[in-house]
């Protein structure tokens, strides 16, 4: 994908123009097309684990499309490449509400890709869906996020690796609001239980070589080691810890559900690491099998099937539920729909309900544990865990909207 966008139209992958859908497509209303931005990285340091999220949108555009749309309405994709890029998630998303005047935008893998481009949703008041696991915080009613959230992912890991493995942790995390704001949120749920933080570091991305890390935590007394790594190079960090044998089982909220580490690295680089996630194709369920089933069959070529490809797709239906809800496009009345509670959707990770104060999803979170082969088992699920922080702390979309991001050391002002 260049620059230059294309419009995905009733069969999923055919560019063309908006005539040449309503004319294949004789049935759907005349109020035209609900347009949605797509703008995610397709190429670049983040793309192998969100082309899949590209895919996973288009599948389900080609379903609603084939089932009539939305209230009678076809769906058409705008898409974008961000080539993992800040500056080209700015520029599209000025492009995408301003020039090309779509109804809402699914945007972005990094936090700090979305904290690029939020700035830009609030001015011209659109509806972005963040589809990604994230650090949490963001309170702001022009923004839906389907992914799961620490106290979901961290609340559920940390407690359960200290008392499988013991008290001592050491972390290691990416050196931008993502990695920090994790870190933190592992740093107080290790005190809460009466551990011990034995070591913490923040790695700039791009950062390739772990030595030095790999002789620290060795020096530590770590039980095990929490690895909020992300990107390409940053993965780096396994293969290069399994040769050095340090032998530590990992903890995780964002490795083998988004970057498919354990197959993309060889046996046993990634050998007792221990995942939080809502969604990864090993699931062995019903809907997780028939969402792999027909995700191949559209994109018989796909690597891996991550918790952002779910996402996603839930997403998508989400949004047709409240526009249909609604029964307009307008952001106000889909908000006022978001409030009246009760937007769920029984997808490929199960039962997902949006927390009308946070806008934020519950998930039910899968243990997932990577063998010596790197084969997944599931020691542990715990079921229907909410989003509770934000709300707890004092986000209430439903009454007011501060367009911000809180953290547990800067929570929400007093109401």
């Amino acid at each position: 994908m260049t620059d230059r966008h294309s419009s995905l139209f009733a069969k999923g992958l055919m560019a063309g123009a908006a005539m040449a859908l309503a004319l294949a497509c004789p049935a759907f209303a005349q109020d035209g097309p609900i347009k949605i931005g797509v703008l995610e990285d397709q190429s670049g340091d983040f793309a192998a684990a969100t082309m899949v999220k590209v895919h996973a949108i288009q599948l389900a555009a080609k379903e609603i499309n084939d089932a009539g749309g939305i209230d009678g309405r076809p769906v058409e994709l705008v898409v974008y490449d961000t080539q993992s890029d800040n500056r080209r998630f700015q520029e599209f998303m000025r492009r995408v509400l301003q020039s090309d005047k779509v109804d809402a935008v699914f945007a972005g893998f990094s936090s700090a890709s979305r904290e690029a481009y939020r700035p830009i949703v609030n001015q011209f008041d659109g509806l972005a869906f963040y589809n990604n696991q994230y650090e949490g915080g963001v309170c702001d009613s022009n923004m839906i996020v389907t992914g799961a959230v620490p106290e979901q992912q961290f609340s559920t890991l940390i407690p359960w690796m200290m008392e499988e493995y013991g008290p001592n942790v050491y972390t290691i995390a990416a050196d931008y609001n993502f990695g920090q704001i994790s870190a933190e949120w592992v740093r107080q749920i290790v005190e809460e239980n009466g551990g011990n933080m034995v070591g913490e570091e923040f790695i700039p991305l791009g950062v390739s070589q772990f030595g030095q890390t790999i002789q620290n935590i060795q020096a530590a007394d770590a039980d095990f080691v929490v690895t909020l790594i992300v990107g390409a190079a940053q993965a780096s960090y396994y293969e290069q810890a399994a040769a050095a044998n340090v032998g530590l089982p990992m903890a995780s909220s964002v490795n083998v559900g988004q970057g498919y580490e354990h197959k993309r690295f060889n046996p046993p680089s990634l050998a007792n690491m221990y995942v939080t996630t809502n969604y990864i194709e090993e699931i062995d369920t019903p809907a997780s099998k028939a969402f792999v089933e027909k995700f191949h069959g559209m994109f018989p070529d796909e690597t891996y099937i991550n918790q952002e490809a779910a996402n996603s797709y839930i997403a998508m239906y989400l949004y047709k539920q409240m526009v249909e809800r609604a029964g307009s496009t307008d952001h106000d009345a889909i908000r006022a729909v978001i409030a009246e509670g009760d937007v769920c959707f029984e997808g490929p990770s199960g039962n997902t309900c949006l927390d009308p104060q946070s806008q934020h999803m519950s998930h039910t979170i899968y243990l997932a544990k990577v063998g010596d082969d790197h084969s997944i088992t599931f020691p542990k699920v715990w079921e229907d865990i909410k989003p509770y922080w934000l709300g707890e702390a004092g986000c209430d979309l439903t009454k007011s909207d501060p367009s911000a991001q809180y953290t547990p050391s800067s929570p929400p002002p007093a109401q």
